[in-house]
C-alpha cells in the first residue's frame, strides 16, 4: 500500500521584528504562488465594533479583514496563520479578495527566512493626522516606509 506524502507549507509562524509574531519563509517561495487563505469567523460590523473596541489614546490592532460585502473576517479565534502576517510598506505579498474568501499570494520570489508581508492598507475615512497615524503605526523598516499601516489618501 502505498503512502500519500505529507507536504508541508512553505512558511512558519515565529517572533517578528515587525510586529509580535510573523510569517517566515522556510524555503524559497516563487512569485505567484497562493500561500493561505485568510480564514476566521464572518462577522458584521456591529460584532466587529463589540470585539475589538476603538479607543482614542490607544493603538488599534484587530484581527479583521474587511470584505467588499462590508462584512469582516475575524482571524483572532481562528488557528490560522495567516493572521500573523504583518503589514510592509514594500510587501512581498497581496491580500485578494475571490467569491467572500480573502487569500495571500506572493507578488514576487520570497527567500527562505524572509518575512511574509502584504500592505495592510488600512481604510481610515477620517483625516490622516499626526494622532491618527500613531494609533496605526508601521514598523516594517523599509526604506520607503510611511510610517503607518493607513492607506494613502487619494
Amino acid at each position: 500500500m502505498a503512502t500519500k506524502k505529507r507536504t508541508t507549507r512553505p512558511f512558519e509562524a515565529r517572533e517578528s521584528k515587525i510586529q509580535g509574531r510573523g510569517v517566515f519563509a522556510t524555503r524559497k517561495i516563487e512569485e505567484g504562488t497562493r500561500l493561505i487563505e485568510y480564514r476566521g469567523e464572518l462577522v458584521d460590523d456591529d460584532e466587529a465594533d463589540r470585539r475589538y473596541p476603538f479607543y482614542d489614546d490607544e493603538r488599534h490592532h484587530t484581527f479583521l479583514f474587511r470584505l467588499e460585502s462590508g462584512d469582516a473576517i475575524d482571524a483572532g479565534p481562528s488557528r490560522s496563520i495567516a493572521k500573523y502576517i504583518n503589514h510592509s510598506c514594500d510587501p512581498n505579498c497581496e491580500a485578494v479578495e475571490e467569491d467572500g474568501h480573502i487569500y495571500i499570494d506572493a507578488i514576487r520570489d520570497i527567500a527562505r527566512g524572509e518575512e511574509l508581508a502584504y500592505d495592510y492598507n488600512y481604510v481610515l475615512d477620517e483625516r490622516h493626522t499626526a494622532a491618527n497615524k500613531r494609533l496605526y503605526p508601521c514598523n516594517c523598516g523599509v526604506r520607503k516606509c510611511r510610517g503607518t499601516i493607513l492607506a494613502k489618501k487619494r
